[in-house]
C-alpha cells in the first residue's frame, strides 16, 4: 500500500468517526420549559431546577434536554390560559 492511499483511507476513516458517533447515541428526553418571565429576570429559579433534576438523576445535556421558552410577561401565551 502506497502513502497517498494510506492517508486517503485514513481520512475517509476519519470523516466517517463522527458520523458513527452520533448515529450511535439514542435520543434523549426533552423537558419543555415555560417560565412567564424573562431570562433575565428568571434565572435565579433555573439554578433549583436543575438541582432538583440532578437530585433525581438527570443532568442536563447528559441525559436530558431542556427546551426553554420564555412568555415574558405575555399569560396569554400560555396554552392552558382560559378562553
Amino acid at each position: 500500500m502506497n502513502r497517498r492511499t494510506f492517508i486517503t483511507l485514513l481520512g475517509g476513516a476519519a470523516a466517517a468517526w463522527p458520523f458513527e458517533a452520533r448515529v450511535q447515541q439514542p435520543a434523549l428526553p426533552v423537558i419543555g420549559l415555560i417560565p412567564t418571565g424573562a431570562p433575565e429576570s428568571d434565572s435565579y429559579r433555573l439554578a433549583p431546577f436543575r438541582q432538583g433534576l440532578n437530585e433525581t438523576g438527570y443532568v442536563e445535556g447528559q441525559n436530558v434536554a431542556i427546551e426553554y421558552r420564555w412568555a415574558r410577561g405575555r399569560y396569554e401565551l400560555d396554552a392552558g390560559a382560559g378562553g
